[in-house]
């Protein structure tokens, strides 16, 4: 079916949405379909003790749970459980019907009405004593973190609260005019074993926490009235190793259309054929007739460019003329349509390439008169996985430069925010990063849509677990029933989006140290994949399986983690126990010669920004230990950028090894951003250590070392460390640099310390004999020869003032947009201290809220909401929001004992034209 190499076109972008293309709205609407966002009104409880016993099903018994252990420990076989009496999993299974391919597998719904009698359920029941929440919400970011050798929730997933049950409750009113409408409940994301009462009746139910599911209401609706939606969440500690956050946190829609409409996720984009001169463009629209006779309806696709964020051409550039199609009663059908557009205007990735975006609006109409419109953002491109060459897109080569990202939006928690989400992305872009791999679940859907926007490349990927389990709760104890609906939803909900360029379908997964039997499993979820989505490469990741088992054959592409470089193969790693693995790239190369070669994981280096400690490592990668690269009093790993978890390599490291098999095609850094859990080396803290950014959102040195690297264009020139050691004077302070020349002088205080050149595979100029004296450390770097970039560190005064910035000073007044303020202490010169802690307190006024603050180190068990923080290594953030519909002035200020104060503002608009960032 592939050939010798996979050669991927098409793709299309977003879920379809009604006809109006402002994302920012909240109500979407045509001429029969209605989409609402119900994010706002939600009353909220979660159980302070023993909860209710309305339980999706049994769990095993927690008999160890190490929260402690190395990412890399081999997953262990499943506790084998018999379904209990009593509980609703019966009644929720028929969800997943749609999901199920084999007509006998699907689940029939019992008789009875199980929980109908609990009173939060009901529509009299008195909720007026919980909280009032807005969705996404995220119960447990708040707080408090929890401490000590022996939490409840420990620190692999994040010690915060997020365990547990809690109920959601929202009344609607759906008026008369509706009667005869399909109303259904769309549910983006809800942590997790999500149940959904509708008047008293179990309509259905999703247990996986990062799928997105709908629900038909309409049987239980109650048209021209008020009807009840009660929402049931159980979130088990021990069911991750990360934070998974807590509640719905993501985006919840309803969605009203004709009994004849364009069925979930009902259209698939694709272009077979691409070139400079003409694209062929295949629409294949599934159309949902909910009616009880057969109905008959003519089917049209326009097709127009996305000239930005909300808007498209006034006339379509192709067209499908309407085609009539029967649909059975209470069945589905397919349409499926093909036209040549030429000149196409083609997605690719950002920098070298433009991501141009097209909306197909499709149309049903029954007797000439328009039943439903549904548009779909799509891309036009050509994708190939070269063995040799790597990854081509649209004919051109580009190198993978990607970063591995988790859910967590920091101070934020998990409940997603479109605003932070593309913060995150701003950022990886200066950095030169051009590729997500989506760790280890689906995203939210919009930051898809950001990355179809701005140009980013994606492997988007399901599942950390499967029948074996790494935590006692994990999604292991529903896998035999949920793994094939779990995987077709994901890719229908997603494979219109032309940043994908690749599934993942596992993540080190326990089954790669069974054989043929693991590799049954593999196999099985490769073929649903391809049964969704057959355009692109599916794979699962290996940090176990070598070339010649069984597992590692079904993959379509090779997806390594930390294999490539080896993984505790170097001498300052030979005291560990663990998996040790000698570099495998060629082995692999060898075994797969027609398959591409990836990194899914790369380096898993550890720091925390601002802290160096010495002596400094002579190995260009080390583990971090407690007397080399780490403190474990202050928790905090040196930023000499060295040090590694004990299964990782340094950047340096990787570079190199990327760089003596050039047939590999790329990297996904270990990680983008820090994010909440999985604290190593450190797991009394709360955080991680591998971001190149820290979980504030301030750079990390390391952010320059792959800058350089990933943007030799760039005149970069950076300095390790910082230069204020009073402590340290006569004694040897390494200095390294970060750049993109090929070599560079060091002065200090005027005296030159030598001209450096770098070597082959060698990626920082080193000079570590430097004795430490107070004053000016400048470096200034040459490439071929001429000078190229210059940094100047500077021994500081005193603190004496706090100095304030912002990202944007306008933002909108919508209850989600957010500004986000660094707050830096400095000396009389605004030059900031590199180890202030001062302690920092804020004050807003005007119309908004300080939603969080933070400062990026892990250790810091403050409660994200406090309005006061201590910095760390001179630096603060205070992240705030405008409250919806009031324009204004938001004046922020900040005040530390002892230093001048500074206040920053920030304007809120109802309608702000020139909040809206552009991508196109």
């Amino acid at each position: 079916m592939y050939g010798t190499f996979f050669v991927f076109t098409a793709i299309m972008s977003t879920v379809g949405q009604a006809v109006k293309t402002n994302s920012t709205s909240d109500v979407i609407t045509s001429i029969n379909r209605e989409r609402i966002k119900l994010n706002e009104g939600w009353r909220f409880m979660r159980y302070g003790a023993e909860p209710d016993k309305l339980l999706y099903d049994i769990r095993p018994p927690i008999q160890e749970a190490n929260d402690s252990k190395v990412a890399d420990s081999k997953p262990t076989e499943a506790i084998k459980l018999e379904a209990g009496d009593g509980v609703l999993k019966k009644w929720i299974l028929p969800t997943a019907n749609d999901f199920i391919k084999n007509p006998s597998q699907k689940h029939i719904r019992p008789a009875g009405e199980p929980g109908a009698d609990f009173s939060f359920v009901k529509e009299n029941f008195a909720d007026n004593t919980w909280e009032q929440i807005t969705l996404p919400h995220d119960w447990a970011i708040k707080g408090p973190f929890y401490d000590g050798d022996k939490p409840e929730v420990g620190g692999g997933m994040g010690r915060l609260p997020s365990h547990g049950v809690a109920w959601y409750r929202k009344k609607i009113t759906i008026p008369a005019t509706d009667q005869g409408k399909i109303i259904y409940l769309g549910i983006d994301g809800a942590m997790s074993y999500a149940m959904v009462w509708l008047n008293g009746h179990l309509v259905g139910g999703w247990p996986y926490g990062y799928n997105s599911f709908r629900l038909n209401l309409t049987p239980y609706v109650n048209v021209g009235g008020v009807n009840q939606i009660a929402i049931r969440v159980d979130n088990p500690n021990h069911s991750a190793r990360w934070y998974p956050g807590g509640g719905i946190y993501r985006n919840v829609w309803l969605t009203k259309v004709s009994p004849v409409h364009v069925a979930q996720w009902g259209t698939f984009i694709t272009t077979p054929n691409v070139s400079v001169t003409e694209a062929t463009i295949h629409v294949s629209v599934q159309i949902q007739n909910k009616a009880k006779t057969d109905q008959t309806v003519d089917v049209k696709t326009e097709i127009y460019v996305l000239t930005d964020i909300a808007t498209r051409t006034q006339k379509p550039v192709g067209i499908f003329p309407a085609e009539k199609i029967t649909i059975k009663a209470g069945e589905s059908g397919v349409n499926e349509r093909q036209l040549i557009l030429k000149n196409p205007k083609r997605w690719g990735p950002y920098p070298s390439q433009k991501p141009n975006l097209y909306i197909a609006r499709t149309q049903l109409l029954k007797n000439g008169k328009l039943i439903d419109e549904y548009d779909t953002q799509f891309g036009i491109r050509k994708i190939e996985f070269n063995p040799i060459k790597g990854l081509l897109v649209n004919g051109q080569s580009v190198r993978i430069q990607g970063v591995n990202q988790h859910h967590d939006l920091w101070a934020l928690g998990a409940a997603f925010n479109i605003r932070a989400a593309e913060r995150q992305l701003e950022l990886l872009r200066e950095l030169g990063c051009n590729a997500i791999r989506m760790a280890h679940n689906p995203p939210a859907p919009e930051l898809l849509d950001l990355t179809d926007r701005m140009g980013f490349l994606v492997i988007d990927e399901i599942f950390d677990s499967w029948e074996r389990k790494k935590t006692p709760h994990d999604f292991h104890l529903i896998f035999p029933d949920w793994h094939e609906p779990d995987t077709r939803a994901f890719i229908r909900r997603d494979r219109n989006h032309p940043s994908i360029m690749a599934w993942s379908f596992g993540n080190e997964v326990g089954e790669q140290y069974t054989d043929t039997a693991g590799a049954a499993i593999a196999q099985k979820l490769h073929d649903i994949v391809h049964e969704e989505d057959p355009t692109r490469p599916a794979s699962a990741s290996e940090n176990y399986a070598k070339p010649d088992m069984p597992f590692s054959k079904v993959m379509d592409f090779m997806s390594l983690n930390y294999q490539g470089e080896g993984i505790r193969d170097a001498p300052a790693y030979a005291h560990l126990k663990g998996i040790r693995t000698s570099p495998l790239y060629p082995a692999f190369q060898k075994a797969f010669p027609d398959k591409m070669i990836v990194s899914s994981e790369t380096a898993s280096a550890l720091s925390t920004r601002g802290s160096y400690l010495f002596p400094v490592s002579t190995d260009n990668s080390a583990p971090v230990g407690n007397s080399t690269g780490g403190n474990p009093e202050t928790k905090e790993v040196s930023a000499y950028e060295l040090y590694t978890a004990a299964f990782g390599a340094s950047a340096d490291k990787v570079f190199a090894s990327q760089d003596r098999h050039p047939y590999v095609a790329g990297e996904f850094v270990w990680t983008g951003w820090d994010y909440l859990g999985e604290p190593t080396p450190y797991y009394t803290a709360r955080s991680s250590y591998s971001g190149i950014i820290d979980l504030a959102g301030f750079k990390k040195d390391r952010f320059y070392l792959y800058q350089s690297r990933w943007r030799p264009e760039l005149p970069i020139a950076h300095i390790v460390p910082h230069w204020n050691w009073p402590n340290r004077v006569g004694e040897i302070t390494p200095v390294h640099v970060f750049t993109s020349g090929d070599e560079a002088e060091l002065f200090l205080n005027g005296q030159s310390l030598g001209r450096k050149k770098k070597n082959e595979f060698e990626y920082r100029l080193r000079w570590d004999d430097v004795n430490y004296q107070p004053g000016e450390l400048k470096v200034v770097a040459y490439k071929k020869g001429g000078k190229w970039a210059e940094e100047i560190v500077r021994t500081t005064d005193k603190a004496a003032k706090l100095l304030a910035s912002v990202d944007h000073t306008k933002i909108k007044a919508d209850g989600e947009d957010l500004a986000f303020i660094t707050v830096k202490i400095t000396d009389k010169n605004g030059r900031m201290i590199p180890d202030a802690n001062n302690r920092v307190s804020f004050r807003l006024q005007g119309p908004g809220e300080i939603v969080a603050t933070d400062n990026g180190d892990p250790a810091n068990l403050v409660s994200f909401a406090s309005h006061e923080r201590q910095a760390y290594h001179g630096m603060v953030l205070v992240i705030i929001r405008a409250k919806k519909g009031t324009g204004g002035r938001l004046s922020l200020t900040a005040k530390a004992d002892g230093l001048a104060p500074t206040q920053l503002e920030v304007y809120s608009e109802s309608l702000c034209l020139t909040c809206t960032r552009k991508f196109l």
